[in-house]
C-alpha cells in the first residue's frame, strides 16, 4: 500500500474533524470541529498532515509549534491502515518539521487507559512525564509523554 505523508489542505477540514470525533474523542464533548481543524490549518505555527492512500485519508496529525517544545495534539490512523506504520511516518515527518525549527522536545497527553496508544509512542522513543487528572472534560485522565528529539535512536518493533 502506497502512503504519501502531506500538508493538509482546507478541504480535509471536515474529514480530520469527523476522524477526530469518531476516533479520538468519542465519549467526550467534540472540540476538534471543521472550523477548528481549518484556523489550525491556516496558522503557521501548527502543521496539520495527512497520510493519503490512493484512495482515500488514511490519517492526520495536527503539531503546535511553540518557542521551545512542539505539542502533538491530535493523531489518528483509520482502523483499515493501522499496524502499517501510518502514524510512525506522519509523527516522525513532524519531528523532522521540529529538528528543522530548532526544536527538540515533543510532548503529548493522551487517554490514561489507551495502552495501545501508550505502546505506540513508546516504540517512536516517548516515555511517560506525567499525569493530568480529570483533563478530558473533567472525568478522564490523561498520561503525559515526551520525546527528546536529541537523542537519537531506532524504533522499537
Amino acid at each position: 500500500m502506497q502512503i504519501r505523508i502531506s500538508l493538509a489542505r482546507q478541504d480535509d477540514a471536515a474529514l480530520i474533524a469527523h476522524m477526530s470525533r469518531t476516533l479520538i474523542e468519542h465519549g467526550l464533548p467534540w472540540s476538534w470541529t471543521e472550523r477548528r481543524v481549518q484556523r489550525a490549518i491556516t496558522q503557521e505555527e501548527t502543521a496539520v498532515v495527512v497520510a493519503r492512500s490512493a484512495r482515500r485519508l488514511a490519517g492526520f496529525a495536527i503539531m503546535e509549534f511553540y518557542d521551545e517544545h512542539a505539542h502533538l495534539n491530535l493523531l489518528a490512523v483509520r482502523p483499515g491502515y493501522r499496524g502499517q506504520g501510518v502514524g510512525a511516518a506522519m509523527v516522525q515527518w513532524l519531528e523532522a518539521c521540529a529538528r528543522t525549527a530548532g526544536i527538540f522536545q515533543v510532548r503529548l497527553e493522551m487517554r490514561s487507559a489507551n495502552d495501545n496508544a501508550r505502546r505506540f509512542y513508546e516504540s517512536l522513543g516517548y516515555a511517560e512525564s506525567g499525569m493530568r487528572k480529570s483533563y478530558y472534560a473533567g472525568v478522564e485522565d490523561a498520561r503525559c509523554m515526551a520525546h527528546d528529539l536529541r537523542v537519537l535512536r531506532a524504533p522499537r518493533a
